[in-house]
């Protein structure tokens, strides 16, 4: 993987902060590297950006207090918070580490 992901994301609000989905993760996720959220099949997943273009199937969001990408296949949305969505682009920091 690139150090960028995407050049643009979807998100609810200018600042990608508001919740725009939770689901229930379909199995367990180990990711690559620390970008990554890792899960376990059954927990809740909240998400927060969707990157599009060349990553469409990452999507940002968190588990607990940890934040990272996973493959959007591996959730399944139960509950819509927002069906707003801006189209913005990605920052350096949207690809570090936290």
């Amino acid at each position: 993987l690139g150090r960028r992901f995407a050049e643009r994301k979807r998100c609810a609000d200018p600042e990608c902060s508001m919740l725009m989905c939770r689901g229930k993760a379909r199995q367990d996720f180990k990711g690559p590297d620390c970008r990554f959220v890792n899960f376990k099949k059954g927990e809740a997943v909240y998400v927060y950006y969707k990157l599009i273009g060349k990553s469409t199937e990452l999507w940002a969001g968190s588990v607990g207090s940890d934040f990272g990408y996973f493959p959007k296949d591996l959730l399944e949305i139960n509950h819509n918070y927002s069906n707003e969505e801006l189209e913005l682009p990605t920052d350096e920091t949207d690809f570090v580490c936290f």
